[in-house]
Order: structure tokens, then C-alpha cells, then sequence
């Protein structure tokens, strides 16, 4: 098995060896930058499996670094795991909002770190496992398990890999309820410690991505979200 690369970047020298000794003992390989354009560099040269993220960072900041890896199609599948020491919802929200997986708040704890790093990582290999059905349509809403990909028509939709994860999930059971807990079991990963309200940030995202179908996505008041039934 493929030992998974992991680029670490952290302008604190302190925090990034303690980052590095966590994770170089739980296994993984680790290549780490202190600002943001080195670590644009360094994703493109490496193309890692993941990346820790700190949200301040000289030269580009993760918010930026986070949107750019984002708009690079060679790296849009990478799981992006972002570290603030501002919890503020905004900041959270913001981060969520360009593409972030996840997020930790400092000072990280390393057992939860080393945690959430293997519950991205396993939701990622899962990902891209073949599956039975490779296409799931509703109407001329089409998600590509093969291409990663999803479009109507001509049209193309540039989803995160968690947005595109939750689309894949209630696409594939329309009409069904899906709560919030569920959602993120499917999108994020079984045992990763993050507010289920934050879904709701991505669903709003998604929504907004999609236009017009958006609306297919539909709020069950006080449970969660369902995809309609009635697409078709």
C-alpha cells in the first residue's frame, strides 16, 4: 500500500515539528512549507494526499492558498484540513466556503489531529473506489463517479470534494432524509469531530453552484436535507 504524502504548512517552526512528529508517527510521509506560495509550490511538485493548512500565513494566506488549490484541476481532489486559531464562525465558514474538508482549531491535540487526518484519508480512498453505478442522474443532473465530475447538458459544476460527496449521497436516494449527523458521516467521515450545523454550510454553497437546480436540494425543517423525488 502506497504510504500516504502529507504537505504541512505552518509558519510556526515550533507547531510545524510538533505537526510533523504526530503525523511521521502514525505513519505518513510528510513535506512541509511556511508560507503560502511555498506551499502552492510544493502541492503542484508533490501532489500530497492531503494538506494541513494554517488559515495565517505569510505572503498568501490559507484562505487564499485553500481557493487556488481549489481552481488547479490536477489538485482539486486533495483533501484540504485547515488549522485557525480564530474558531469565529466566520473564519469557519470562510474556510468551509473555498473548499475546506475540514477544520481544526489551535492548539491542535495531536491524538485528535492524528484522528481526523486518518477519518479524511479513509473517506478519500473510499472515494475513489469503483463502484457499481458509475453515473447518477435526476433529470439532466448527471454526477460522474469515474470523471468526478457533475453536469447538466453542457454545463459543468465546480464542486469541492465535499460538496460533490454530499450530491452523490442524496442523489443517490432521492426523497430520502438524510439528518445532518448522517450527511457528514458520508461526507466527511465516520468519528470526525465537527459541528453538524457546519453542513449547513455546505449544502449552501452547493446549492449556490448549482443555479437554478439548487432548489432540488430541499431543507427538512429541524432534521437535515433530503434530494427531491420529484426531479425526474
Amino acid at each position: 500500500m502506497t504510504i500516504p504524502k502529507l504537505l504541512l504548512v505552518e509558519d510556526d517552526p515550533d507547531l510545524l515539528e510538533v505537526l510533523r512528529l504526530t503525523l511521521q508517527r502514525e505513519g505518513y510521509e510528510t513535506v512541509e512549507a511556511r508560507d503560502g506560495e511555498e506551499a502552492l509550490r510544493l502541492a503542484r511538485r508533490h501532489a500530497p494526499d492531503l494538506v494541513v493548512l494554517d488559515v495565517m500565513l505569510p505572503k498568501l494566506d490559507g484562505i487564499e492558498v485553500c481557493r487556488q488549490l481549489r481552481a488547479d484541476r490536477s489538485l482539486q481532489h486533495l483533501v484540504v484540513l485547515m488549522l485557525t486559531a480564530r474558531a469565529e464562525e466566520s473564519d469557519v465558514v470562510l474556510g468551509l466556503g473555498v473548499g475546506a474538508d475540514d477544520y481544526v482549531c489551535k492548539p491542535a491535540r495531536p491524538r485528535e489531529l492524528a484522528a481526523r487526518v486518518k477519518a479524511l484519508l479513509r473517506r478519500a480512498r473510499a472515494r475513489d473506489q469503483p463502484v457499481g453505478d458509475q453515473l447518477l442522474a435526476s433529470g439532466d443532473l448527471v454526477v460522474d463517479l469515474v470523471r468526478f465530475e457533475v453536469r447538466a447538458g453542457e454545463e459543468r459544476f465546480d464542486l469541492t470534494p465535499t460538496e460533490f460527496r454530499l450530491l452523490q449521497t442524496m442523489i443517490a436516494s432521492p426523497g430520502r432524509v438524510f439528518r445532518r449527523a448522517e450527511l457528514l458521516d458520508y461526507a466527511v467521515g465516520v468519528g470526525v469531530f465537527v459541528d453538524e450545523r457546519n453542513i449547513d454550510t455546505h449544502v449552501k454553497s452547493l446549492r449556490k453552484k448549482l443555479g437554478g437546480r439548487g432548489s432540488l436540494i430541499e431543507t427538512v425543517r429541524g432534521i437535515g436535507y433530503r434530494f427531491s423525488d420529484h426531479a425526474a
